[in-house]
């Protein structure tokens, strides 16, 4: 029987700390995965998502301007599973959801004539960057601003909404995720990042006790709490663990790459390391899963076309990882050169070939720009 013969729509559970994901999926067949527990009577929590989770990357950044109330409201409304939040401080201390604290492309910053000084070249994670960033604004000044497509060039549609939506505060996010819930009769699962945590310490704007006070506050700090914790920076999931026992996942960049708390820290090892069996174990001590780019599950060729995957999954599962790898997108620009469709770049390919072949690894969910696709991929591959 093939993988995509035997994938059944069930839904698989994902174990808390010292546990595992078991079933087929954790032996590298996808379908309904019974779960169990491996961690040798301590417990754990369980989440009760469908495999494959489809994330809104941004919320519905394929359609309108990523973190916005309304991108993130359309995300739901298509049926994401999980909706995505990337989070920055302001000058006091207020966490807002953007994918980075440079502003620059994601507002009309740069149209107010009242913080033209603001504009300034930092170093970001050992990046020259030069524009207006958010830990120079409070909160009431950062309201005054309205958000706009990151990307107008390939996504031109999506700028119809230019100025609609305002840079939402984490706070906003989580009382409308609770209005949702009960509106809906079930709870709206949000996917949060710590953005360059190191960084922001560095400031005097750690992340981590900040975002852990507002978990508290909303009651998404237990271990069965429809959210999960995502950095690239391992020691950011580290601190999370011993303030929450809310899900964690690590997020991996490409090979050979380092995390920047590596970097700061004198650690050696990098991605390559990580994603060997000492380094998925490691991770395994203090999160429930990673968060690889998809280049990590199914690297390319010189060409951009997709060569044979390689063990990650396998090898995630056998630590009891789940993997929620990112960010398919419908675009051409943005799939494997397998799958793209005629000349214009902007265009859309054969995304649901894609998918496929991405969900054929085992891999438990995956983020997209685009939720309706993936949702309807992910129903491809479970037979529905």
């Amino acid at each position: 029987m093939t993988e995509r013969a035997q994938a059944s729509p069930g839904r698989r559970t994902v174990m808390g700390v010292g546990a595992a994901v078991l079933g087929t999926a954790a032996l590298g067949v996808t379908g309904t995965a019974q779960a169990a527990d491996r961690s040798g009577g301590r417990g754990g929590h369980r989440l009760d998502l469908p495999v494959p989770t489809v994330i809104g990357h941004r919320g519905t950044s394929g359609y309108r301007p990523e973190h916005t109330l309304g991108s993130y409201q359309l995300a739901l409304d298509m049926g994401a599973h999980v909706i995505e939040q990337d989070l920055v401080p302001t000058r006091d201390g207020h966490l807002v959801c953007r994918h980075e604290n440079d502003i620059t492309a994601t507002t009309d910053v740069a149209a107010h004539p009242e913080f033209a000084s603001r504009r300034t070249t930092k170093k970001v994670d050992g990046v020259s960057l030069t524009g207006w960033f958010t830990e120079d604004f409070t909160l009431a000044e950062l309201k005054t601003l309205r958000a706009k497509e990151r990307i107008p060039g390939n996504r031109q549609k999506n700028t119809l909404y230019d100025g609609r939506w305002e840079v939402p505060t984490f706070e906003e996010v989580l009382r409308w995720a609770d209005r949702e819930g009960r509106r809906r009769g079930k709870p709206v699962w949000l996917y949060v990042e710590t953005k360059h945590p190191t960084y922001f310490r560095g400031l005097g704007l750690g992340l981590e006790e900040p975002l852990a006070k507002l978990l508290r506050r909303y009651g998404r700090h237990r271990a069965q709490s429809p959210l999960i914790l995502q950095s690239f920076e391992p020691g950011s999931i580290q601190r999370l663990s011993k303030l929450v026992a809310t899900p964690r996942v690590v997020l991996l960049s490409g090979a050979g790459s380092k995390p920047w708390d590596f970097v700061a820290s004198g650690d050696p090892r990098t991605t390559d390391d990580l994603v060997k069996p000492a380094g998925l174990k490691w991770m395994a001590s203090f999160a429930q899963g990673i968060g690889p780019t998809l280049d990590l599950i199914i690297p390319k060729d010189g060409s951009g076309r997709l060569t044979t995957p390689t063990t990650l999954v396998r090898d995630a599962h056998a630590q009891g990882l789940i993997l929620h790898p990112y960010t398919m997108r419908n675009e051409n620009t943005f799939l494997p050169a397998d799958f793209r469709r005629g000349t214009d770049p902007n265009a859309y390919g054969d995304a649901f070939g894609a998918f496929a072949a991405y969900f054929a690894t085992g891999i438990d969910g995956i983020f997209s720009d685009n939720p309706d696709t993936a949702l309807l991929a992910a129903a491809d591959f479970a037979g529905e």
